[in-house]
C-alpha cells in the first residue's frame, strides 16, 4: 500500500511538470473529456497504458469527476507469462481492469503482407467493441510525443504522404465512438523514468511474430526512424518539436496536392 501511496504521488509531484501537466493540457487542449464520456482506458500491458490508466485515476482524484471511467485490457494471444505480468501490475497499481480474449496473434501470425498493420487495426476493432459493450462512448490509447512525430516523420520517408497520429478521432466502423490520445504531449523519456524510478516493470511486446525476428516493415522502420531521430537531437535539440509544430503550420497554398473527406484537390485546379 505504501508503495501504491508513492507511485501515485510521484505522478503530480516528482513528475508534474513532464506528466500530469502534459496530461491535463492535452486533454483542454483537445477537448478530448466532456460531462458524461463514459471512458474505456486501454491497457496493452506496457508502461505507456499503465501510466495513462493512473493518470486517470488521478484526474478523478485530483481535477475534474465529471466523466466515468473503466479499465478494459484485451488478451490478444500472450502468453502465460505475459497475462500474468499484466495481472499483477494491475494490483499493484490498484487499478480494476476488465480483461477480454482474443485470437488475433494467431489469425494474423502466418500473414507475410503486413501483418503488424492488420494486428492494430484487428485489436482497435476488438476494443471499440467491448468498449461500446460497457456502455462507453470513447477508449483512451497510451501513444505518446514520441509516437506522434515518429509517425509524422514515417510518412514522410517511408510512404510518401504526410498525416499525423491525431489527438481524437471519430470511428469510422463505430459509430457514436471516439479515440482519444492523452498522453500526446509526454515524453517517452519521462514515461521510462516513472517507471524506473518507482521501480515497476511491464511487459515490452508480448507479439509471437516480433518475438521470432519476423517484423513487417513498419515496425523494422520505426526502429529505424527513431534511430534518426537520436542523430538528428545530437545536432539539434529542437527538431522533436519542429516536427511536431509542422502538423500546425501546413500552408495549402503550398501544397501540391491535398486530401480532404477523400477528395483530391490539385493546386492548379486553384490556380
Amino acid at each position: 500500500m505504501e508503495k501504491l501511496k508513492e507511485i501515485e504521488k510521484s505522478i503530480i509531484t516528482n513528475y508534474r511538470k513532464q506528466i500530469w501537466a502534459k496530461f491535463v493540457k492535452a486533454i483542454k487542449d483537445y477537448d478530448m473529456i466532456k460531462s458524461g464520456d463514459k471512458i474505456a482506458v486501454c491497457i496493452s500491458g506496457g508502461k505507456d497504458s499503465f501510466l495513462l490508466a493512473k493518470c486517470f485515476q488521478e484526474l478523478k482524484k485530483h481535477g475534474t469527476d465529471n466523466f466515468e471511467v473503466v479499465f478494459i485490457s484485451m488478451n490478444p494471444g500472450y502468453n502465460d507469462k505475459n497475462k500474468n505480468k499484466i495481472v499483477q501490475n494491475s494490483k499493484l497499481l490498484d487499478i480494476p481492469i476488465n480483461i477480454f480474449e482474443t485470437d488475433i496473434f494467431e489469425r494474423v501470425y502466418n500473414i507475410t503482407s503486413k501483418p503488424c498493420y492488420l494486428c492494430a487495426r484487428m485489436r482497435r476493432g476488438y476494443l471499440y467493441e467491448y468498449a461500446k459493450k460497457l456502455g462507453c462512448n470513447k477508449i483512451a490509447l497510451g501513444h505518446h510525443f514520441d509516437d506522434v512525430i515518429e509517425t509524422i516523420l514515417m510518412g514522410i520517408l517511408y510512404a510518401g504522404q504526410y498525416q499525423t497520429m491525431m489527438p481524437k478521432l471519430k470511428s469510422t466502423s463505430h459509430p457514436g465512438m471516439e479515440l482519444i490520445r492523452p498522453l500526446y504531449f509526454i515524453r517517452e523519456d519521462d514515461i521510462i523514468s516513472w517507471e524506473k524510478k518507482n521501480e515497476l516493470g511491464f511487459i515490452k511486446c508480448g507479439c509471437k511474430i516480433a518475438s521470432n525476428n519476423l517484423n513487417d516493415e513498419k515496425t523494422s522502420k520505426r526502429q529505424e526512424t527513431k534511430k534518426l531521430l537520436k542523430m538528428l537531437r545530437k545536432q539539434d535539440a529542437t527538431i522533436d518539436l519542429n516536427i511536431f509544430r509542422s502538423s500546425e503550420n501546413v500552408n495549402i497554398d503550398t501544397v501540391l496536392e491535398y486530401k480532404k473527406n477523400g477528395k483530391r484537390t490539385n493546386f492548379l485546379e486553384e490556380y
